[in-house]
């Protein structure tokens, strides 16, 4: 295995070997390699190398600073981005890449300079200079990455391969109501029950994202037919005005994240009568209006005030979606009817992200071992 932040291996025939990139031709990499009998020769061999072929200007490629490389990847994925994703990898480029490498030419950033960056937004990144987490700074690394992609597809000269870093993401803790939990929620609920009450019953009994729901409207809802249709999702997203201020952002309603997203739901029979008493045709189900919705946060903050009136340990409103995934395991669905009805692109991503085994379940499974002994 290759040390961390290096390209060094350890032979079969005993020998240590650094590969380097000796040169680029139309964006591929040509290596070369130095050998040594110890990994502390073979590192100042390879870091000789690298010097001279740094100095000999042997590397082809034009050059270009970050900034301009970043802005031109930047323009030209814009085509193809959601929305979404491109203010995301806008407000990426401007907090983060440009701050850092902006002014700098692109073929002067070397391996070492992008494990400091990943190290300083881990320990110091961040409006308050408490580090991002793992997740967020695999995103910004994953810009670089593209921008250096894009970079030697148009012949630019990089020295730079983020094979030098690996971070290891902290899943965090996964929220999912205890049975207990959510029958204290689906009773207040029903004691309260109102238009937030009715989308938090929905997400519970269906697993769609608080956008989809923030998105609905009751055309959407077929109670006839016992089915929900999921195509429109509500974002507030960051837009640039002609003066060139990013701190306005827009409510849109847009696509949904990914083609899978769009889907039709089944609805399990015992929440169409309390639809029914709600449905006004051509409105937003959580508003009751034709032209007024209900934004993400404003829904949040209504569904933690709830888990406060009923003594429920503090959750994100996504802990639903986690919840209605776990339930629907213990009662035996089977996972690809799930995987449709959550809107994944594949079951891996249902099973590893949403299935959280409860500890009745997994006592309950551990229990069938019961039959195989017995004791006399």
């Amino acid at each position: 295995m290759p040390r961390t932040g290096e390209n060094i291996y350890k032979r079969k025939d005993g020998r240590w070997e650094g590969r380097y990139i000796k040169e680029r031709i139309g964006g591929k990499a040509k290596y070369a390699a130095v050998y040594a009998g110890s990994y502390k020769d073979v590192k100042r061999k390879l870091d000789t190398a690298k010097r001279e072929l740094g100095s000999s200007g042997v590397m082809r490629g034009k050059k270009g600073k970050v900034a301009y490389i970043g802005e031109r990847w930047l323009k030209e994925a814009a085509v193809t981005l959601k929305k979404s994703s491109f203010n995301k990898y806008e407000d990426i480029l401007r907090c983060y890449i440009l701050p850092e490498f902006g002014e700098n030419e692109l073929s002067e950033i070397t391996n070492q300079r992008i494990i400091d960056f990943a190290n300083f937004l881990l320990l110091s990144g961040g409006s308050k200079q408490q580090g991002l987490n793992p997740a967020t700074v695999t995103e910004v690394l994953s810009v670089m990455n593209a921008i250096r992609v894009y970079a030697l597809k148009r012949d630019y000269a990089v020295i730079f391969s983020l094979e030098c870093i690996s971070l290891k993401k902290d899943p965090g803790k996964i929220r999912v109501f205890s049975q207990e939990e959510e029958g204290l929620l689906l009773a207040h609920l029903q004691e309260n029950m109102d238009l937030t009450a009715l989308g938090i019953l929905i997400c519970l009994f269906t697993g769609i994202r608080i956008g989809e729901l923030c998105a609905m409207r009751w055309d959407d809802i077929s109670l006839s037919e016992r089915r929900m249709y999921v195509g429109k999702t509500l974002q507030r997203l960051r837009v640039t005005t002609p003066g060139g201020s990013r701190s306005r952002t827009e409510v849109k309603i847009l696509e949904p994240k990914s083609s899978s997203s769009v889907r039709i739901i089944p609805l399990p029979d015992v929440i169409i009568e309390v639809l029914a008493k709600f449905y006004v045709p051509g409105t937003f189900v959580l508003t009751g209006k034709v032209s007024r919705f209900m934004e993400p946060r404003t829904m949040q903050n209504r569904f933690k005030r709830i888990l406060i009136s009923c003594g429920i340990q503090d959750a994100n409103f996504h802990a639903t979606r986690h919840t209605f995934a776990t339930r629907c395991i213990e009662l035996g669905f089977d996972v690809k009817s799930l995987s449709e009805i959550l809107g994944h692109a594949s079951v891996a991503i249902t099973m590893n992200r949403y299935v959280h085994p409860t500890m009745e379940m997994k006592r309950e499974n551990m229990n069938r071992f019961s039959n195989l002994f017995s004791a006399e």
